[in-house]
């Protein structure tokens, strides 16, 4: 799986650990939705359980979702807004000052092209990298696979299919870029 080959998603392995990351995040989203000074020793234990390659600097607003977690690497200051999924089969690299809006989704997950080996159950994952001092719009979904530079905006709504580079503003269905920033 992480070698970027076919694997099949019911492996009794892969489902452990599924269902061990899905417990702590329906603790997660179920007891966390008020975080404040009483909350705050949970938040960070069952945080530090869930991403454990985060740093401790990440602030989520549940809910949230995960494929494993610990997948998932997370600079400083990385914040989730509500609703987020992220489906790590592969590595889902985020940079430091990140600013994810809610309903994002990542996803590394994907399909063969060929229906012959797609019907038969195998999939494989492509990784994401997101790099320092983004923001990724409400609502928008990065596709297996894509490198998103630097200093980017991403639009809401946008469906990232290809690369982004660092300085840029993209948005739409399929993504393009906008225009450029100054670095």
């Amino acid at each position: 799986m992480l070698a970027g080959e076919l694997y099949r998603a019911d492996d009794p392995e892969l489902t452990r650990e599924r269902i061990r990351v899905r417990r702590l995040l329906q603790r997660f989203n179920a007891e966390l939705g008020i975080y404040d000074a009483d909350t705050e020793g949970l938040y960070r234990q069952l945080l530090g359980e869930i991403l454990p390659r985060a740093h401790p600097s990440i602030r989520i607003q549940p809910p949230f979702y995960c494929d494993y977690g610990y997948n998932i690497h997370c600079g400083e200051n990385v914040f989730f807004n509500y609703d987020c999924v992220v489906l790590d089969v592969m590595p889902v690299s985020i940079g430091n000052n990140v600013l994810i809006a809610p309903k994002v989704q990542l996803y590394t997950a994907t399909h063969p092209i060929d229906y012959r080996i797609r019907k038969s159950g195998p999939e494989y994952a492509k990784p994401i990298v997101i790099g320092d001092d983004c923001w990724i719009g409400g609502g928008s979904i990065i596709c297996p696979g894509v490198t998103i530079g630097d200093r980017c905006i991403i639009g809401a709504g946008s469906v990232v299919t290809k690369d982004v580079p660092s300085d840029t503003i993209a948005g739409g269905n399929p993504a393009g870029i906008i225009r450029h920033t100054e670095p």
